[in-house]
């Protein structure tokens, strides 16, 4: 069974840091490309970052210089840190992993929201 189990969001203040934290299990063996997407209210999903296995990375230009994107391939785990938070960052923030099949599978979100 693919899992994608995402952790770390929650409520924190403007310019403040949070570390989201995506374990995949049940597709590890073939996992591809590993990222972040949010999806904000009335607005579509997007694209924050992305990882190779290789470790290339990509980023949303609004996010460059203050998220982070990183990955343990032996534990099959992707994280984002996100520092100087603003409050557009505030979203449902996706994880999503694609095999080297071009199978896409996503995690069932996790809500950051950035507040005073």
């Amino acid at each position: 069974q693919v899992q994608l189990v995402e952790s770390g969001g929650g409520l924190v203040q403007p310019g403040g840091s949070l570390r989201l934290s995506c374990a995949a299990s049940g597709i590890s063996f073939s996992i591809n490309t590993m990222g972040w997407y949010r999806q904000a209210p009335g607005k579509q999903r997007e694209l924050v970052a992305a990882i190779t296995g290789g470790g290339v990375t990509d980023y949303a230009d609004s996010v460059k210089g203050r998220f982070t994107i990183s990955r343990d391939n032996a534990k099959n785990t992707v994280y984002l840190q996100m520092n100087t938070l603003r409050p557009e960052d505030t979203a449902v923030y996706y994880c999503n992993a694609v095999t080297i099949y071009s199978r896409s599978y996503w995690g069932q979100g996790t809500q950051v929201t950035v507040s005073s």
